[in-house]
């Protein structure tokens, strides 16, 4: 059998198709009406086979299947050239190379220009609206998607709005499975999270949406900057197969991650949004830089890294919710509690910090005999360290302040390393939760007090001993 189109003078026959009848005379047969010509014996049949109008190439970021009630994204309509031909994975390892020196706005061109409406921006509500700033600067279509964990400050939700507004957009919003967020609070609380780790949460809330976002790309765009997280983060190209996460075609090797600003340093991204007059979260005006989820993130202090304010019950290290995985950088050689590089003997490589001829240094059975005592001659005041943390390097300048201040008073000032192998006696005995933190040990009493916030200047660390002593 053929097809042919159901009209009285046309016909598609084999490979020849003609015209024979004036255009006058020729009747437009309804959009997707065919009958079915037999060979054999020259009839056509009454049989019609009915074909829907072919859908736009388009597809919304949710490649989940379409549901009656499914609203279809805003920029999902915006038709960008669609691309057609794949880039093999090598081809962006030499593309890294030859933008490594070029500007964030050569790279997000780049970008957008070859995928089109397969690529999006992912949004935090963070500084990465510069992001937007770019692409909007390239006068190129683009999309920009969000990850709505539920759990954002009202803040964040307030400046979505506005930057939906400012640029004329409409962000597409992914959210997390109702019934995995239902069973994770049923079975262990809303802030589990602070017991066992985030991880698991921002499995649920983050990272499979995210998953499920990819899945309709073939490219996504991140904020990520070498100088966020030199620990986790130092080894960003500016493109790359991303190595995690799949894309529209499926497999590992499907999708590319684009890192437009990964060696841009934060304050020439904060100089770009100013002279851009670019509006940003009001959350950073309190002290916040690095925004994730209300439960989450908190305020640094001048001096403080941006990462302090994220997850700051956990070590250092483990200050990744995992939508960048494929990003963490491996230390070479043994790990010793995932706290360092460290010989085969067990002693870490990192050279000392919080060096000083005030501060005492306590070993393992020094602070065990400190921790003992029920009546000692002083108070003391004992930070918690590992010297590869970045957050105790940060406050090792106020620390050594602190102890030049109290030499003669009355206080001794120390600092016990707990990584390593002190860790897990540390945290059993010595309420480390996580690097740094600093315990007081009073006068007349045999149990140490934490020192609670987050403040590690010296006017604070003050204000606490000289509460307690």
């Amino acid at each position: 059998m053929a097809l042919a189109v159901a009209s009285p003078s046309t016909s598609i026959s084999g490979r020849t198709f003609s015209l024979s009848t004036p255009s006058s005379d020729l009747k437009a047969p309804p959009v997707g009406s065919f009958r079915v010509v037999d060979r054999a014996h020259g009839q056509i049949q009454s049989q019609a086979v009915t074909f829907s109008q072919r859908r736009s190439s388009v597809k919304p970021i949710n490649a989940q299947s379409k549901r009656n009630e499914s609203i279809v994204p805003l920029a999902a309509t915006i038709v960008a050239p669609e691309v057609v031909e794949k880039v093999e994975a090598e081809d962006f390892t030499q593309l890294a190379k030859g933008l490594e020196n070029a500007s964030p706005l050569e790279i997000m061109d780049k970008a957008l220009e070859k995928f089109g409406n397969d690529i999006a921006i992912a949004f935090s509500g963070a500084e990465d609206v510069a992001l937007i700033e770019y692409a909007h600067l390239t006068g190129r279509p683009y999309r920009v998607f969000s990850l709505d964990t539920g759990r954002l400050n009202p803040e964040t939700y307030q400046f979505f709005d506005t930057v939906e507004k400012h640029y004329g957009i409409r962000i597409e919003y992914m959210f997390p499975d109702a019934v995995e967020v239902q069973a994770l609070v049923r079975s262990k609380g809303l802030f589990s999270f602070y017991e066992d780790g985030h991880q698991e949460c921002c499995r649920v809330r983050k990272v499979r949406p995210l998953r499920r976002a990819l899945k309709g790309l073939r490219a996504w765009i991140t904020g990520q900057r070498k100088d966020q997280s030199p620990g986790t983060r130092s080894e960003i190209p500016v493109v790359q197969v991303d190595p995690v996460f799949e894309g529209l075609d499926g497999g590992i090797g499907s999708l590319v991650k684009w890192n437009p600003v990964a060696n841009v340093e934060g304050r020439d991204i904060w100089d770009f949004l100013r002279a851009m007059n670019v509006p940003v979260n009001s959350l950073h005006s309190k002290g916040y830089i690095s925004i994730g989820c209300e439960p989450c993130t908190r305020s640094v202090l001048p001096g403080q890294h941006e990462r302090e304010g994220r997850w700051w019950w956990e070590d250092a290290k483990a200050k990744e919710c995992g939508l960048h995985k494929g990003n963490i950088k491996q230390e070479e050689g043994n790990q010793s509690n995932g706290n360092g590089a460290a010989h085969s003997n067990g002693t870490a490589t990192e050279t000392d910090i919080f060096t000083s001829q005030n501060l005492v240094t306590l070993s393992r059975t020094g602070i065990e005999n400190l921790a003992r005592l029920e009546n000692r001659h002083e108070p003391w005041i004992v930070v918690l360290y590992a010297p590869w943390c970045q957050f105790c390097q940060a406050m090792e300048g106020s620390y050594i302040e602190l102890a030049d201040k109290l030499a003669g008073s009355g206080v001794k000032v120390g600092k016990f390393r707990a990584d390593g192998d002190q860790k897990e006696f540390a945290q059993n005995e010595l309420q480390l939760g996580s690097f740094p933190t600093i315990l007081f040990f009073p006068k007349h009493s045999s149990r140490p007090i934490k020192y609670p916030s987050e403040k590690r200047d010296v006017d604070s660390l003050l204000a606490f001993i000289n509460a307690l002593r």
